[in-house]
C-alpha cells in the first residue's frame, strides 16, 4: 500500500532521541540541494558533504537547504550536528507518521507537514511528511523522497519574480507552507471528481467495485481530513 509504513514497535523500549527511520524502506541515495540567495545574488548546487553546508549556517544571505530521503539516518544526524538540532527534533523527522505541528526552539522553528499528492494510476491520495527547519537566516526541508510542490518557489527564486530574494528566512518559510497548502485544493478537485464518477456509476451502472470504490473515497476522506486539520493549530502559533 502507498501509504504503508514500518512498524514503529522497532522503537518500543529505546531511550528518548534514539535515530531510527520509521517510514517505508527505501535505498535510493538520499539528494541534497542547496539555493543561496539576497536581492542581487544566487547559488545553487547539488551537496555532495554535509561539511560543504557549514559556511552557510551563519551568512547573511538565505540559505534553503532541501533533503530528498530521510532513510539514511547517518546524513540526517550530521545536519542536526552542523545546525546544532535537538535530538528530539531529529528523532521526529524520522518519525514519519507525525501530526501536524510546530515547536519553538528559541533560535529556530521546528514545523511537521503533511504533502499530498494524487496518485492517478491507483486512484487514491498518497502522502509524505515533510520537516522544516526555520532558521535565522536558513530554512532546512526534510522530505521522504524526490518530487515535491516546491519547483515554482525554486523557479521564484531563479529568475527573481515577486518579492521572495528581497525577504528573509521566514518569508520562504511561509512561502513553502503556501505551496504545500495551495496542492491541497488539487486535491480536493481529484476527490471532487472522484465523487462525481461514483454518483454516475451508483445511478447509470453499479456492479460489486462500486463498493470498493465508495470505500476508497472514503480513506482518503479520512487521510485527507487527518492531513488537513491540525493545520489550523499549527497556523494559530505561527501567527
Amino acid at each position: 500500500m502507498p501509504r504503508g509504513r514500518n512498524k514503529i514497535s522497532s522503537k518500543v523500549g529505546l531511550p528518548p532521541g534514539t535515530l531510527i527511520y520509521t517510514g517505508k524502506k527505501r535505498i535510493e541515495k538520499v539528494q541534497i540541494s542547496l539555493l543561496d540567495y539576497d536581492e542581487k545574488h544566487f547559488k545553487e548546487q547539488e551537496i555532495d558533504t554535509i561539511m560543504e553546508c557549514v559556511p552557510f549556517k551563519d551568512k547573511p544571505t538565505v540559505t534553503w537547504i532541501n533533503i530528498d530521503g530521510i532513510h539514511d539516518v547517518n546524513i540526517v544526524e550530521d545536519i542536526g550536528t552542523c545546525f546544532d538540532l535537538h535530538p528530539l527534533v531529529l528523532e521526529d523527522i524520522l518519525t514519519s507518521d507525525q501530526r501536524p505541528k510546530v515547536e519553538d526552539f528559541g533560535h529556530y522553528l521546528f514545523l511537521v507537514l503533511k504533502m499530498l499528492q494524487y496518485d492517478e494510476k491507483e486512484q487514491e491520495v498518497i502522502g509524505e511528511q515533510v520537516s522544516l527547519i526555520l532558521g535565522p537566516s536558513y530554512v532546512l526541508s526534510f522530505q521522504e523522497r524526490e518530487g515535491d510542490v516546491f519547483n515554482i518557489i525554486r523557479d521564484r527564486i531563479r529568475k527573481g519574480m515577486g518579492r521572495i530574494r528581497k525577504m528573509p528566512s521566514d518569508y520562504l518559510a511561509y512561502a513553502l507552507i503556501d505551496a504545500i497548502m495551495d496542492n491541497y485544493f488539487s486535491i480536493l478537485e481529484k476527490i471532487g471528481e472522484k465523487i462525481g464518477d461514483i454518483e454516475t456509476e451508483v445511478i447509470s451502472n453499479p456492479t460489486p467495485k462500486t463498493l470498493q470504490h465508495i470505500y476508497s473515497l472514503k480513506r482518503d476522506m479520512i487521510f485527507l481530513r487527518k492531513s488537513v486539520w491540525p493545520l489550523r493549530e499549527v497556523i494559530n502559533v505561527l501567527e
